[in-house]
């Protein structure tokens, strides 16, 4: 075969460090237009960015050359930079880890109502309950001991 044909679409999910609600509404805003734009200039397509005051879910093609590792280490140090240089006096950093899950092209359209209900979802679940039922969903084996650290 002559060509590479991929579809590579990712859900990226992080909080702030201790998750803190530091991510207030005109702040969210911003910053899930910045990760776009990161994506972007990874040679990605943001699909849909939300979340709440306490963490960021990103739903995102990639190229094959970009693995999610370095991907989701872009999004996190570029954005966390970005906050910093545009609002110094925020305490403001993002938890080590992140959670990441492979999204089939057929499911994009029910991730991202998922991802802009977000609000709503979490007046019935908290985000610890959301990132479990992800790795559960996703037969990831975790020690919970070691997830909020």
């Amino acid at each position: 075969m002559i060509h590479t044909y991929t579809s590579l679409q990712y859900h990226l999910v992080f909080s702030t460090k201790e998750r803190r609600p530091l991510l207030s509404k005109e702040l969210m805003g911003r910053v899930h237009a910045y990760i776009g734009g990161i994506v972007r200039n990874m040679q990605g397509e943001p699909i849909c960015i939300g979340g709440t005051e306490d963490h960021v879910h990103a739903l995102f093609s990639l190229k094959p050359n970009c693995c999610i590792s370095d991907a989701a280490c872009t999004i996190k140090a570029n954005s966390s930079k970005w906050i910093h240089d545009t609002f110094p006096s925020l305490p403001f950093g993002w938890q080590e880890g992140y959670g990441a899950f492979t999204v089939s092209r057929i499911k994009l359209d029910a991730m991202a109502a998922y991802i802009q209900n977000q609000e709503e979802h979490h007046r019935k679940a908290s985000f610890q309950e959301e990132f479990l039922s992800l790795l559960q969903r996703h037969g990831i084996s975790y020690e919970e001991r070691y997830l909020w650290v």
